[in-house]
């Protein structure tokens, strides 16, 4: 360290955000892997599965750029677990729609979900559990809801899932 060396004044909270997020993400992808889906093919089934939705609407749910959308949603009709098929709501619109197959898949991937994140959290004291997930959660729809504009966009680390 030298004289020139800013001194830290706080902890550097989009190292541990980005570092934890990294770790949790590569765990999810390791656990999924194993039933054969990715995160987003995860989130596209569970989402679905929850009221009719279109491709676009996944899309924002999952943070995903159309051209990824369209590959997840490839694979997983490929695989047999989702279709794409007119919606009842709007007749130029295409939704889709989780097989039976699929929602068996989804149903057991929510439960590798919801075990990786118990894990995660169970390194925490009890105790402060429920005060974390809050925080994260004000963070999440208040001051960090939205992407600031920036002129050089800042190059997101590549997730091999979501």
């Amino acid at each position: 360290m030298t004289a020139l060396t800013p001194t830290r004044t706080a902890p550097d909270l989009s190292f541990l955000l980005d570092h934890t997020g990294h770790v949790l993400r590569t765990r999810m992808a390791a656990a999924l892997a194993e039933i054969g889906l990715t995160a987003r093919m995860h989130c596209v089934l569970v989402h679905a599965l929850e009221e009719e939705r279109t491709q676009i609407q996944l899309a924002e749910i999952g943070d995903m750029d159309k051209t990824t959308m369209v590959v997840t949603v490839d694979a997983l009709e490929k695989a047999g677990l989702a279709e794409r098929k007119p919606s009842t709501r709007d007749r130029r619109a295409r939704i889709i729609g989780v097989t039976e197959e699929g929602a068996r898949i989804a149903a057991r991937s929510q439960e590798i979900v919801d075990r990786v994140h118990q894990d995660a959290l169970g390194t925490v004291p009890e105790g402060d559990r429920e005060v974390l997930l809050r925080t994260l959660n004000q963070l999440a729809t208040g001051h960090l809801a939205t992407r600031s504009e920036n002129p050089r966009p800042v190059r997101r680390a590549r997730q091999g899932q979501r």
